[in-house]
């Protein structure tokens, strides 16, 4: 296991990696987001990475290749590889995810990329110091080898 910083803030969420692909062999990542109420992923897509969500806690709406699907507790989506997709946490509390990436390489580059490391017993992510930085966070997906889309 790496000893490098594993709690992020990005975008209004909180991203603590479990495992980083240099934990696995390479194989995946294994990061737990806290979402809050109204946030979420836009449309995007990458090639050659594998995504997959089970819902610790809260309600997601997700959006797979144009067909939305409420996700609760327990529930488990599988995104394709490459396929477009998108979620946003719905309901009053924020939602408590598991992701899955596989290999990971680009998820862990882009969320450590544009998030700032926070203190490792951080459990939910703080005020945003304004609106995201758009142009950066294109450019770092752009670099890691995922599009992110305009919201239809």
């Amino acid at each position: 296991m790496t000893d490098r910083a594993r709690v992020y803030q990005s975008m209004g969420m909180l991203f603590r990696f479990h495992a980083f692909p240099v934990d696995t062999m390479g194989k995946f990542c294994l990061v737990e987001a806290v979402v809050p109420p109204g946030q979420g992923a836009p449309p995007n897509h990458h090639a050659g990475e594998t995504e997959a969500f089970y819902i610790l806690s809260g309600e997601v709406t997700f959006e797979i290749e144009g067909v939305a699907r409420t996700a609760g507790e327990g529930s488990f989506v599988s995104v394709p590889d490459g396929a477009v997709h998108s979620f946003r946490v719905v309901g009053p509390n924020p939602a408590r995810i598991l992701v899955l990436n596989a290999p990971g390489h680009m998820h862990e580059q882009f969320f450590t990329q544009t998030g700032e490391p926070v203190a490792p017993e951080t459990t939910l992510p703080g005020p945003m110091d304004g609106p995201p930085d758009v142009a950066r966070i294109l450019a770092v997906a752009a670099a890691s080898g995922m599009t992110i889309l305009p919201p239809a």
